[in-house]
C-alpha cells in the first residue's frame, strides 16, 4: 500500500502531536492516553497519527506511540529545516510521488496520475477539494510545490 498524506491531517496537528508525545508523555504512550491529553476524539486523531507515521515522526502499534527520532529532530528544529524535513520526505509521499513524475500540473492531472498510480484516497466528492489542500497546506508550506495561475510547479529538486 502506498503511504498518502491523510486528507484531515494538517501541519498544526502534527506538531501538536509531537510535542504532546515529547514534553507530556516522554516520547511513548497509549492512544487512548493521547485523546485524552490533547481533547480530541479518536476519529480526529488518527488521521494525523497515519500520517505522521507514514511520514516517519511516529512509530503506532497495537494502540501504542512513540515518537521517533525523526520526530524528535522535526520539533527540535528551526521552521527553515522543519520546511526541509517535510519536503525531504514528501517525495515517497502520495500525492507528492505523482507530483514528481508531472513537475508541472493542474489539480485534474495530478488527479488522474493519482488513479493511474493506485491511489483512491482522493476518488471521493470532496476528493478534489481534499486533494488541493494537501497540496497547498504540505507542498506550499514545505516549498515542495508553488501555485500559479496554471496550477501547480515541483520546486524540489
Amino acid at each position: 500500500m502506498t503511504d498518502v498524506i491523510d486528507p484531515n491531517a494538517r501541519i498544526a496537528d502534527l506538531v501538536g502531536l509531537l510535542h504532546v508525545l515529547s514534553n507530556i508523555f516522554e516520547g511513548k504512550t497509549n492512544l487512548f492516553e493521547l485523546e485524552k491529553e490533547m481533547e480530541v476524539d479518536l476519529d480526529d486523531l488518527m488521521p494525523i497519527v497515519y500520517t505522521a507515521s507514514n511520514l516517519g515522526f511516529v512509530h503506532s502499534e497495537s494502540g501504542d506511540i512513540s515518537i521517533t527520532n525523526l520526530g524528535i529532530s522535526y520539533i527540535k528544529s528551526g521552521i527553515v529545516q522543519r520546511k526541509k524535513i517535510i519536503r525531504d520526505i514528501l517525495i515517497n509521499i502520495e500525492p507528492f510521488k505523482s507530483a514528481m513524475e508531472l513537475k508541472i500540473f493542474e489539480l485534474d492531472e495530478i488527479m488522474e496520475r493519482l488513479m493511474e498510480n493506485g491511489v483512491q484516497t482522493f476518488n471521493n466528492p470532496g476528493g478534489n477539494h481534499d486533494l488541493e489542500v494537501i497540496l497547498i497546506e504540505w507542498g506550499i508550506y514545505s516549498k515542495f510545490l508553488y501555485k500559479s495561475d496554471n496550477g501547480f510547479e515541483v520546486k524540489f529538486n
